[in-house]
């Protein structure tokens, strides 16, 4: 069994080199037992969901242990499909959709909640992080859509998932951690835009030099 991606972002070099046999054994054992890919990429959304509306209610330490079991649905329902030989662009299609809508439900509920409960500045913090994150994607799926390969970026989906964990399920931590976020991926934001356009500029100096 292969270990797993390694993602671009901050933490992604630890994570893979930290989980390279968990992630081995797991997957042997998700692969044996037949999970197919939809069903991790539905039941990351599911959990996603009830983490939502947890915090909706007012609770943190729950909807952070929560988003655990979600972050590794999302991590394997790529590599079941990959082991499986079920890659489809559907399949990627539909796991990016979802990924965005479960981050939209996620930081959404957060500044639903902290606004309600009058935590303006971190209800501010968790609509920023969300905008930003929202953007990153968008950034390389414009970038892979002029053929550009977009991958980089500094603070993305894992790196934010590691985070909010910590600072929901750490008392008194959310707020230090939305600053972090929301300051974190505007630059990796930042980022992709700079990193997109210097390619697509090479990439057209090249055609036309040629």
């Amino acid at each position: 069994m292969p270990p797993p991606r390694r993602s671009e972002g901050a933490a992604g070099g630890a994570m893979q080199q930290l989980f390279a046999w968990p992630h081995r054994a797991i997957l042997a054992g998700l692969v044996r037992v037949g999970v197919r890919p939809w069903q991790l990429t539905l039941s990351s959304l599911a959990l996603n969901v009830l983490a939502g509306v947890l915090l909706l209610r007012g609770m943190r330490l729950v909807p952070g242990l929560l988003l655990i079991p979600a972050g590794a649905c999302d991590v394997f329902d790529g590599a079941v499909a990959r082991q499986r030989g079920e890659e489809s662009r559907w399949g990627a299609f539909l796991d990016a959709v979802l990924d965005r809508v479960s981050d939209m439900i996620l930081f959404g509920c957060l500044f639903w909640a902290l606004a309600r409960d009058g935590a303006r500045i971190d209800a501010a913090l968790a609509l920023i992080t969300l905008v930003v994150s929202l953007l990153v994607s968008q950034f390389r799926a414009e970038a892979e859509a002029a053929s550009v390969d977009l991958t980089e970026g500094l603070f993305q989906r894992l790196e934010r998932f590691l985070a909010l964990i910590v600072g929901l399920v750490i008392p008194g931590a959310l707020r230090v951690v939305l600053v972090i976020l929301a300051a974190l991926g505007t630059f990796t934001a930042l980022q992709r835009v700079w990193t997109g356009l210097t390619r697509a500029a090479h990439s057209s100096a090249a055609s036309t030099g040629g």
